[in-house]
């Protein structure tokens, strides 16, 4: 493992990230990956009321889709399938209902299941982003892996050398080794195991990063079932390794459903998921080094 020569420490949509690179990025290739990542949150942020989405919730329509749209979207039909609904890019009111909203507002206004068949609202072809009437896309399931792929490609474009891009925890490796410990989703000062990384992505998602508490005194956090509008309730971390980030931040998402193993196995993905109880998942071929195994 080589150590970078350049690390670069920013934050930008809600999230520090932090590009390690072999050569120094100046301020013109610092400026273009602004430019990137501030172009995807213009298109695709539900917080902002600049956005492509913002506009799409108050009015529908059709619009032409952003390059972004038919690898996201497609992949989130074959997500929606595997956990029987699931996980549902329509679940954007539902948060926003559990007071994930625009302002942050963390007031809790009760659930609200996402519209079901989100597919006969949603349409993405022949260019065209379409969206039958006023409701509101949210790409959180797997669109900052997304986005972390773009940029780990224009920083391989803009320098040479290795390249990792972590995003809060979301992190794409590119000609290069990383050791990277597994948060316990409990206690932050200790790790559930330790997973090598090379030439591949690793995404993490966990359910004491965005808590609340919730009218009734239930405790809230982002990870909604979109069927009930409801938090999950039996797991409280995962981490998926995948070829390509958005692959990995997909399959970390389904991992807290049912269908999540049979999902990341299409997919090429190796994972690790903990339960609330403690208990330790792991796929058969995961080449992590896990701590606890129970």
């Amino acid at each position: 493992m080589n150590p970078p020569a350049a690390s670069w420490r920013f934050d930008a949509i809600g999230t520090r990230w932090q590009i390690d690179s072999a050569a120094v990025l100046d301020d013109t290739a610092r400026a273009r990956i602004g430019a990137l990542i501030d172009g995807f949150d213009r298109e695709w942020s539900r917080f902002r009321p600049d956005s492509l989405v913002s506009a799409l919730a108050a009015r529908g329509g059709e619009v032409r889709a952003p390059v972004d749209a038919t690898p996201m979207l497609d992949l989130y039909a074959d997500l929606s399938d595997a956990t029987a609904g699931a996980v549902n890019p329509l679940v954007g009111e539902a948060l926003a209902r559990r007071g994930y909203d625009a302002e942050y507002s963390l007031v809790d206004r009760g659930a609200v299941p996402a519209p079901t068949a989100w597919r006969e609202l949603v349409g993405w072809h022949s260019g065209i982003l379409h969206v039958a009437e006023a409701v509101t896309l949210d790409v959180g399931a797997l669109g900052k892996g997304r986005l972390v792929d773009r940029v780990a490609a224009l920083v391989r474009a803009l320098v040479p050398g290795g390249v990792t891009v972590d995003a809060g925890g979301d992190l794409a490796v590119r000609g290069r080794t990383e050791r990277v410990a597994l948060e316990h989703p409990y206690d932050p000062t200790r790790a559930v195991g330790v997973w090598e990384i090379a030439d591949a992505a690793l995404c993490a998602s966990a359910v004491n990063r965005r808590a609340w508490p919730g009218r009734d005194g239930e405790g809230l956090h982002h990870v909604l079932d979109a069927r009930t509008g409801r938090p999950v309730q039996t797991v409280a971390a995962t981490w998926a390794s995948a070829l390509d980030a958005m692959t990995a931040d997909a399959v970390a998402t389904a991992l807290f459903f049912d269908g999540g193993p049979a999902f990341a196995a299409r997919h090429g993905a190796d994972w690790v998921r903990m339960a609330t109880d403690g208990s330790i998942e792991w796929s058969p071929d995961c080449s992590a080094t896990l701590f606890i195994r129970r």
